[in-house]
């Protein structure tokens, strides 16, 4: 399946993006979605052959429950309403507790690594097969960007994607700005990674732009795509010949001149072109060529490439010559579980009010199993078909990692422990590195302060300087319960019951929680009276 040069569609570049020359194929947040209303400019590139990828980011696979029957139908209802070729998603975990742990259920927002165990994997491996059974396409699975370390892991990256393409057949979506990102935070060396993973099983490839700061890369997607991360495209572009490569951004979005630069840059990687620096704006037409003269004037930066682009497998000229994910900047709630389900994308649109068409029909309930060839897709070739172990592979771990529902409950466990200390305050779980839980703690709340602030915008309206205060404050002890509206919601409530609220902020703030949440939460005086009643 051969995709091309793509770029993640957002609706904020959704028109920089139709005009943008040489753009195969658009990436999309499935969560953003409405299968029945989609937007004009996803309608418009599809009409024009431009393949659509719908990209989740809230099943989490690496979670100890098992993936959630409703969110696996709408995955599969966009897949079908795109007409998409794969659907993709993380190899992480986004909440934790409940029933499993008889504890609270608690949300991160966020993509958290999993331990690379073989208990881990086990849960993986049996959540990613019921995927597939449940997704009328093909899935491909996204290695993710982390600052945290999980004591006593049994694989590296590499062995551990190795382990799940082997079981499961699944495709990779190997991220290379999370390589290098795990490079500087981790001390994981990103060529160490992709000699020990099968690289026959990559369905396509991330590239997006970050920052480093105080010795920590920062995975913003909010800044342009730096030689680090071109570097290690251009060692895996070494290995194989990438059936897609994608430019990611979220964030902060940059003239639609600058976005064809940086995909020029890319499609010089892929040329065999030695990666450069993002280069001005004015000159990012000149990608992988000499600096003109002074004097010269640069090429128009919408005309594209000067040469055709090249295909990828065996078209190619001569292919053989990541803050972590919990401590980026600032970041659009479209991305990393961030995304709260969009109604619609077009202004004054609603969606219909029609069931799911997948739900019952590719549903995890009513779907038969299918074997491993037929979820990978029809001609696709078994990834790891005839490959040899790398070297440094771990040795098979009969009796480890096949625990069944023990395993998912040492994963549960385990999970728990460590979303709670980020999320709740509790204890540091022990081997973990209490410095760096803080600081992933600290960029989890500052994530949720400014994703509230995008979803419910009329609260920093409000409050002013003190909306950020007061909801870092809220959030250090008040783990998320169900999505960020909800969470915006919960946060008002808190006001509403602390003493010394101005009174002109308690009624604006009283009224927009009613509009939302139907009744006003009671205030100190009605919670008072209501204790006297049952007293007498």
């Amino acid at each position: 399946m051969e995709l091309g040069i793509g770029i993640g569609w957002r609706p904020e570049i959704a028109d920089a993006v139709e005009r943008l020359p040489g753009v195969d194929w658009v990436e999309v947040v499935a969560e953003n979605l409405c299968p029945g209303h989609l937007p004009e400019s996803l309608v418009r590139l599809r009409r024009r052959g431009v393949t659509v990828v719908p990209h989740g980011v809230s099943l989490g696979l690496g979670g100890a429950d098992r993936p959630d029957p409703g969110r696996l139908a709408d995955l599969a209802a966009r897949a079908e309403a795109l007409s998409a070729p794969l659907v993709t998603e993380h190899i992480a975990f986004v909440r934790a507790g409940g029933a499993l742990t008889a504890s609270p259920r608690l949300e991160a927002g966020h993509l958290l690594p999993v331990p690379r165990t073989w208990d881990a994997l086990e849960v993986l491996c049996e959540n990613v097969r019921i995927a597939q059974d449940c997704l009328p396409v093909p899935l491909a699975l996204e290695n993710i960007a982390a600052l945290v370390n999980w004591p006593d892991e049994d694989m590296t990256e590499g062995q551990f994607l190795a382990e799940l393409v082997e079981r499961t057949g699944v495709r990779l979506l190997i991220d290379v700005a999370n390589l290098h990102t795990n490079r500087v935070n981790r001390g994981e060396d990103p060529a160490k990674a992709l000699a020990e993973l099968p690289v026959e099983a990559i369905a396509y490839v991330h590239v997006a732009g970050g920052v480093e700061k105080d010795g920590v890369w920062h995975d913003t997607h909010a800044h342009p795509v730096g030689s680090e991360v071109l570097d290690v495209l251009a060692e895996l572009v070494s290995r194989v010949s990438p059936p897609g490569v994608l430019l990611e951004r979220d964030d902060a979005f940059p003239p639609e001149a600058e976005l064809a630069g940086e995909l020029g840059a890319i499609r010089a990687v892929l040329a065999g072109i030695s990666p450069t620096p993002p280069l001005p704006e004015t000159l990012r037409g000149w990608v992988g060529v000499k600096v003109p003269p002074p004097g010269a004037t640069p090429p128009d930066p919408h005309a594209g490439p000067a040469a055709p682009a090249p295909r990828f497998r065996g078209s190619a000229p001569d292919p053989a010559p990541q803050t972590p994910e919990g401590l980026d900047l600032p970041r659009s709630p479209e991305h990393d579980g961030l995304a709260e389900p969009v109604l619609s994308a077009e202004p004054g649109g609603s969606a219909p009010d029609t069931p799911n068409p997948l739900r019952g029909a590719g549903n995890c309930a009513t779907s038969p199993h299918r074997p491993a060839d037929e979820r990978r897709g029809s001609g696709a070739k078994p990834p790891v078909a005839g490959l040899s172990h790398p070297p440094g592979r771990p040795p098979r771990a009969f009796g480890k990692g096949r625990g069944g529902e023990d395993a998912r409950l040492r994963v549960a466990l385990a999970q728990t422990s460590l979303l709670s200390a980020l999320v709740a305050g509790t204890p540091v779980p022990q081997g973990f590195d209490p410095t760096r839980l803080r600081v992933q703690a600290r960029a989890l709340a500052a994530k949720r302060a400014d994703v509230v602030a995008k979803v419910a915008p009329e609260l920093p309206g409000i409050l002013g300087d003190a909306y950020r205060p007061a909801y870092l404050s809220y959030a250090r002890s008040r783990p998320m319960r169900d999505g960020y509206r909800r969470d915006a919601l919960d946060f008002v409530e808190s006001l509403l019951k602390e003493e010394g609220l101005d009174g002109d902020v308690a009624r604006q703030l009283g009224r927009w929680w009613k509009e939302r949440a139907g009744t006003r939460p009671q205030g100190r005086a009605a919670r008072f009276l209501k204790g006297l009643v049952r007293a007498a």
